[in-house]
């Protein structure tokens, strides 16, 4: 038998030499980096320890750019967001246990976001492995089981031969749909080994696309074609496959209004006549959706915040779009489609027929009327001032970050990101300290736009070490900090549950003076002339600090 070996790998005489005669003086750590950058990574953020030293060590022989954050909690969130806004794999560098565990709920958000993060970890040595308690710095009985429930897969490496191939693994782990969170650890003795094996080449990673199966596109195609009331509520996973395009093409194909969740602002245009924007956290909105005859669920598991704290209940046929498997009909019957949004988005718009409702726009207006009159009966000029302000002064294409905060809880619904892929928060997980990290993840990314952070005082406490960040790397962002003495949202929280709040109030600094510490310019605002000062301070370069002193409401919920 004759085999085609015209696939071989073949290299010039000097690659060969190269391959047969690495450079002295490289250990399992330089392997980590080579194979980094063989699959294409550019960045990498982190926080050296003790035994992750090998690791670090080789980033000053690679052409890979560090970013340190002070916390690693941080750092994740940073890798989060580079993640999320690039598309592309983020590395995370973490050493053993104390530093491995600050991580995870930042690995928690990336997640609940799908956000591609690579996190690479230290181990104590091989020889301590297996669960003894042999007495190590940082060791863990088994530090794979604190992530294992986070993170979408595990890769251990014992051997340096075994770094590459584990390194590939987690790479395209993390870029399958749905992109997620990603573990490898390598114990501190392989990672300091002197290594006499090859330079890591180009790798391939690629993951296999998801694309729907075909007899459901076709029953999709068919309920949607011949649907009286439709209606697509699009989520995170419109975003994420950038298929903001189809997803416009496909609603005026068959003229149905468009709801956003919280985690795809943006994904339609807000001002369209089929936008019924993102007000998901009010009845008259649920209403609708639960009238629909048909309904596409597109990139969203309907879970509570897009389900108006599941009280919605809708009486048509469900279509649900997602690349996340457990979430399909895991809240509501439907005709499950597995698969990412942009392939099945793309295989719909071809496969329905086009409908016209003359009453459609007419519809969605007298929907977003009656939201707006809900919201004027309540008092609440103060809370839409301070979100124009921002609106105003952010430039259309800057990404902005925002903290669980009472301002980002009204953005969610009432923010118009304009552009996808622009607006982002924790409400996946939900965790405090998100907005400023991230924002560094994303000023790292694309330092060419200007970046806004928005936390409140308690989320802000939980970042203020990455201030020195910022400046260190002099990254184009502003972080608005609204000052309201404590943890706004739980006081409004426990005051309408129990009838006052416990726990709450919080003494916090002179929040200029010390960002001015950090030599990070800082100005003071109030709600008149935030638009003004923000603006200013987006604007210039490098980073700086707003301080809006301000009680702002949330409006009623509807779900109670």
């Amino acid at each position: 038998m004759s085999h085609d070996h015209d696939d071989r790998p073949r290299l010039t005489p000097a690659q060969a030499a190269a391959v047969l005669t690495p450079p002295p003086g490289r250990n399992g750590g330089d392997l980590v980096v080579e194979s980094l950058q063989g699959l294409g990574a550019t960045t990498v953020f982190g926080l050296p320890g003790q035994h992750a030293l090998g690791m670090f060590d080789a980033l000053r022989r690679s052409a890979l750019s560090y970013v340190g954050l002070r916390v690693e909690n941080n750092a994740g969130f940073a890798a989060d967001a580079y993640g999320r806004i690039t598309g592309e794999v983020a590395p995370l560098l973490l050493s053993t246990g104390p530093g491995a565990l600050t991580s995870l709920a930042a690995l928690q958000e990336a997640a609940a976001a799908s956000a591609p993060v690579l996190a690479i970890s230290s181990q104590i040595p091989a020889a301590g492995l297996g669960g003894g308690r042999h007495g190590y710095l940082h060791e863990l009985r088994d530090q794979q089981a604190s992530v294992r429930d986070i993170v979408k897969s595990v890769h251990t490496v014992r051997t340096a031969s075994q770094i590459p191939s584990a390194i590939a693994a987690a790479w395209e782990s993390a870029l399958s749909a749905p992109h997620g969170p990603v573990w490898v650890e390598i114990p501190q003795d392989v990672l300091l080994t002197e290594t006499t094996l090859p330079v890591v080449s180009a790798m391939d990673a690629t993951p296999r696309e998801l694309h729907p199966r075909p007899e459901l596109t076709i029953a999709a195609a068919h309920l949607l074609s011949n649907a009286e009331r439709p209606v697509i509520l699009a989520g995170g996973g419109v975003v994420r496959s950038d298929a903001s395009g189809k997803l416009l093409a496909l609603a005026e194909k068959i003229d149905a209004p468009v709801v956003t969740t919280f985690g795809g602002k943006g994904a339609f245009p807000w001002e369209h006549p089929l936008s019924l924007r993102s007000w998901l956290e009010d009845r008259h909105t649920t209403d609708f959706l639960e009238d629909a005859d048909v309904l596409l669920v597109v990139g969203s598991g309907l879970g509570e915040l897009s389900s108006n704290y599941h009280t919605f209940r809708p009486r048509g046929r469900v279509i649900q779009i997602e690349a996340d498997a457990g979430k399909l009909e895991s809240n509501h019957p439907a005709l499950g489609i597995h698969s990412d949004a942009r392939e099945a988005l793309a295989d719909l718009l071809e496969a329905v027929e086009p409908r016209q409702d003359a009453g459609v726009a007419e519809r969605v207006r007298t929907v977003l009327e009656k939201v707006r009159s809900r919201i004027a009966a309540q008092d609440l000029t103060l809370e839409q001032q301070v979100l124009a302000a921002v609106r105003e002064a952010l430039p259309d294409a800057a990404p902005s970050f925002w903290d669980m905060t009472i301002l980002a809880y009204w953005a969610w619904s009432a923010f118009d990101a304009r552009h996808p892929n622009t607006m982002h928060s924790a409400q996946g997980a939900g965790g405090l300290g998100y907005g400023f990290p991230a924002a560094i993840g994303a000023a790292t990314a694309d330092p060419t736009k200007p970046v806004l952070a928005v936390s409140g005082d308690g989320g802000a406490m939980y970042s203020i070490a990455e201030l020195a960040t910022a400046r260190q790397y002099d990254l184009p962002l502003t972080w608005l900090i609204v000052d309201d003495g404590g943890y706004g949202i739980l006081r409004e929280y426990m005051t309408g549950a129990f009838g006052e709040a416990t726990a709450t109030e919080l003494s916090r600094p002179d929040f200029v003076a010390l960002a001015e510490s950090f030599g990070v310019p800082a100005v003071r605002t109030t709600p008149e002339s935030l638009a003004a000062d923000l603006s200013k301070a987006l604007a210039a370069p490098g980073p700086s600090v707003v301080v809006l002193p301000v009680l702002l409401r949330m409006f009623e919920p509807t779900h109670l």
